[in-house]
């Protein structure tokens, strides 16, 4: 009988100089409440446990909310959110990501990886591989039959391909893995699969996985299913086919970069393919077939006041509402906000004046400069904007007729915090000043996001849940109109869908 085992390999290497793969330290493990030397027979003869296996594929799933710590206090990985402060974006004053940007970041500090994913993957292979039918026995109402083993079945080849994709987004050519190592074999080492190869499975499996997937998760009287909302749908498989062509039509995985393409394992096999334009015609394909399917089904999140669209309500309350939200196409129960008086992003981004805030994530001055005025124009071309003196009401005239977004988004000095009559300055000498390590060192910290419901304070509650967005409505709008710009620049539909 098969047995469940802790598999142990080593990473030969990591970015582009890798051409062999070898699993980062347990990744063929399989899931840690079912692997104490538990047959297949006892897991899969048992609809708790194979259920309760088949959910261990799921935690694969990133937490888009975590850009800086939780209260486990570990290092951000790539299945996190760590790409706006190792970008420069943000500045941050905690955990890895406060340092990478200034150390820099190579294949011996590559704490950002996604490598473990390759659990999740076995699993997903161990599931489509044994899971059978459970037939009803005697009284015991709860048994899979036939259509949910399909369904089953179809998620966990689902979730396979999706974790190949967040792969591929970040390494490019990798193993493809449909097989179910043995622990026995002598040489646990597997090949790199090329771009265009890689690219080609998840197309193939995700599209065949297509027709099984529900439009969304309902229950058997046809309610929406909200415990079952970060499930697989439709809408899902289309946004990661329309997200995965358009990576395999950017200059990093099509030829824009010599370096790349001179990459070659130690079998002479090319990883990275010479640039082929027509590929921005395939991607323009997946977008088009997601925009289609989008129609009647999302929308962008709207707040009317007075029969006209409120802006500011609408782009806070877009990351408030976790259900019957229009603008999401898929999202994940996984979230990091915690709580003002605890850990977590929600303090990170309150200021020390206000009731032991951390004030430890900073917005870098170009993203500011990159905020439009309220007539649309940007700094350089409105006549709104003046970056000299500071207002009587004690804020900068340079934060004054901004666009809704950067009311949002932005905590910046001489704004008045929720609940509170309290302005917030980063002068030094004042509360949220650079005098101690957490700080913002921009002078500004991150508000996207936040609830303007919670302060630290009394009966103010003091978290909110919000799911993650893995995807939205809004950034397919946007990567349409790049794809049209490749295929045709004078097409109408660009400046309609950048418009929207």
């Amino acid at each position: 009988m098969k047995v469940f085992k802790n598999l142990s390999t080593y990473i030969l290497a990591l970015g582009f100089s890798a051409t062999l793969f070898s699993g980062c330290e347990d990744y063929l493990n399989v899931s840690d409440d079912l692997a104490a030397e538990m047959t297949m027979e006892e897991v899969f003869n048992n609809t708790s446990y194979a259920r309760r296996f088949h959910r261990y594929i799921y935690t694969g799933i990133p937490d888009v909310s975590n850009i800086i710590i939780t209260s486990a206090y570990a290092d951000l990985t790539g299945l996190d959110n760590p790409w706006p402060a190792v970008s420069d974006e943000l500045k941050s004053a905690q955990n890895n990501v406060k340092t990478i940007p200034t150390i820099g970041y190579h294949a011996g500090s590559a704490t950002l990886s996604r490598w473990s994913l390759y659990k999740q993957i076995r699993q997903a292979n161990e599931f489509i591989a044994y899971a059978h039918v459970i037939p009803q026995n005697g009284d015991v109402a709860d048994f899979i039959d036939e259509k949910e083993l399909a369904l089953l079945k179809n998620e966990a080849r689902f979730l396979r391909a999706y974790y190949h994709y967040l792969l591929f987004e970040l390494y490019g050519p990798i193993p493809i893995m449909t097989e179910i190592a043995d622990p026995s074999a002598a040489d646990l080492d597997y090949y790199r699969n090329s771009v265009d190869e890689v690219v080609a499975f998840i197309d193939k499996e995700l599209n065949e996985c297509y027709d099984l997937l529900p439009e969304k998760e309902l229950n058997p009287d046809g309610t929406i299913n909200n415990e079952r909302a970060a499930a697989p749908t439709k809408g899902a498989a289309l946004a990661i086919l329309a997200k995965l062509h358009v990576y395999a039509a950017s200059p990093l995985f099509n030829g824009g970069y010599p370096e790349a393409i001179a990459l070659k394992d130690n079998q002479g096999k090319q990883l990275f393919p010479a640039k082929d334009d027509t590929k921005w015609k395939t991607a323009l394909d997946a977008l088009q077939r997601f925009i289609d399917y989008s129609k009647g089904r999302y929308s962008l999140y709207q707040v009317m006041k007075n029969g006209e669209i409120d802006p500011a309500e609408s782009l806070y309350q877009l990351f408030q509402v976790s259900v019957n939200n229009s603008e999401a196409v898929w999202q994940s129960s996984k979230n990091s906000w915690g709580g003002v008086n605890g850990e977590g992003r929600e303090r990170r981004c309150t200021p020390r004046a206000i009731f032991s805030g951390f004030s430890c994530v900073g917005v870098l001055q170009e993203a500011i400069d990159d905020f439009l005025m309220s007539d649309g124009k940007s700094i350089e071309e409105s006549g709104l904007y003046k970056e000299e003196g500071i207002g009587e009401d004690g804020i900068p005239n340079m934060y004054k007729n901004r666009e809704p977004r950067f009311y949002q988004d932005i905590t910046y000095s001489g704004k008045v915090w929720q609940k509170t009559d309290k302005k917030i300055y980063f002068y030094k000498g004042m509360p949220d000043d650079n005098s101690k390590a957490d700080m913002s060192y921009s002078g500004y910290l991150l508000y996207k996001g936040m609830n303007r419901d919670l302060l630290n304070q009394g009966n103010n509650p003091k978290s909110k849940y919000r799911a993650g967005m893995l995807f939205r409505l809004a950034d397919f709008y946007l990567l349409y109109a790049e794809a049209l710009n490749h295929v045709n620049p004078g097409d109408a539909r660009i400046i309609q869908y950048v418009d929207f």
